[in-house]
């Protein structure tokens, strides 16, 4: 049995006529008589009954018609695949991300990305707000957080890397203040507070839940302090600078801890909730760019590579002076950083 004979069986059940059949697989109408008549015998089934009024299949026939119908579908996605990878892949990918990690981790990775696939544009949307992302015509975003509620049901989420927040400090700080022994010593400490989405009611950003290694439950901690900042690029200049203490996530201050720059402080207890996730709309049959570009940021960010000092150099290294231009018109300043 091959590919001819499914399509004939197919078309027969559908047309209920030999020779409407013979005309939608333009064949003459015997061919179609002999080809049926003879798949039959072969099978030694009777799959249709012909009378002169119609052609209907019997039991045995539409069991033959729904396999018939799986192994065609898969016969053209499987074509469809084969036919993508020898063509390299092109078109547009709209992305959307924080200004934080955008900047210091994605760009570099969308950067060599592009590289490796040429015939990719990537349109990159820094942002401190997650927009709509089947509304605003995106392909997905690499976002800090897990999304909740309606937007949930409709998005696709995948991980691509673990992070999570940990309590930083500089060597000055410590050597003028000491380090916090416990989390009720934490309390008597100046902190460095971050209040990121500011317009959220009711947010408490001077309340840390912290988790306890290996421990789920947290232990909420309120601190106090009289400097805190919507942009977390600054509250982290103000911690290198021996202000406070501060609670910012692994990629942020990863560099500062490969120099020594900051040091970590009850390092048994951190914030777990900063894990680096794919939001996608859903959609049936993702594209191949997109595809490769989701795999292309697991196998990048697969280990936390901020947590790789050789790397986390080379990232300092490279932004930590910014071409005159990039310096008048860049927007990072007054944005904070996840």
């Amino acid at each position: 049995m091959d590919r001819s004979d499914l399509e004939l069986v197919l078309a027969v059940r559908e047309h209920g006529s030999l020779t409407a059949a013979a005309l939608s697989l333009d064949v003459a109408p015997p061919v179609v008589t002999k080809r049926l008549a003879a798949l039959e015998a072969r099978l030694g089934q009777r799959l249709f009954q012909r009378t002169t009024r119609r052609v209907s299949a019997t039991a045995e026939g539409e069991t033959m018609c729904e396999r018939a119908l799986a192994l065609l579908q898969g016969f053209t996605a499987l074509e469809a695949e084969l036919q993508e990878r020898q063509s390299e892949p092109t078109g547009l990918i709209r992305l959307a991300a924080t200004f934080g990690f955008g900047r210091l981790w994605l760009g570099p990775a969308l950067a060599d990305f592009q590289e490796r696939y040429p015939r990719i544009e990537i349109q990159l949307q820094l942002t401190e707000q997650l927009p709509d992302l089947a509304e605003g015509g995106f392909d997905g975003a690499i976002w800090l957080w897990e999304v909740e509620g309606r937007q949930a049901a409709q998005w696709v989420s995948r991980r691509l890397a673990r992070n999570q927040r940990v309590l930083v400090a500089s060597p000055r700080y410590i050597r003028q203040h000491g380090a916090p022994a416990s989390l009720e010593d934490l309390q008597r400490h100046t902190c460095l507070i971050v209040r990121e989405n500011g317009n959220a009611t009711g947010q408490r950003f001077d309340v840390w839940p912290l988790h306890k290694e290996r421990e789920k439950t947290p232990a909420r901690v309120r601190v106090r302090g009289p400097l805190s900042s919507n942009s977390g690029e600054l509250v982290r200049d103000w911690c290198v600078e021996g202000r406070g203490i501060m609670l910012r996530s692994l990629w942020d201050i990863a560099p500062q801890l490969a120099s020594g720059e900051l040091v970590r402080v009850l390092p048994g207890y951190a914030m777990p909730d900063a894990d680096i996730h794919w939001l996608a709309p859903f959609r049936p049959d993702s594209p191949r760019r997109i595809r490769l570009l989701v795999d292309f940021l697991l196998a990048q960010f697969q280990g936390a590579p901020w947590k790789n000092s050789t790397v986390t150099d080379a990232r300092r290294r490279s932004f930590a002076t910014p071409p005159p231009e990039a310096s008048r018109t860049s927007p990072r300043s007054s944005r904070p950083a996840r």
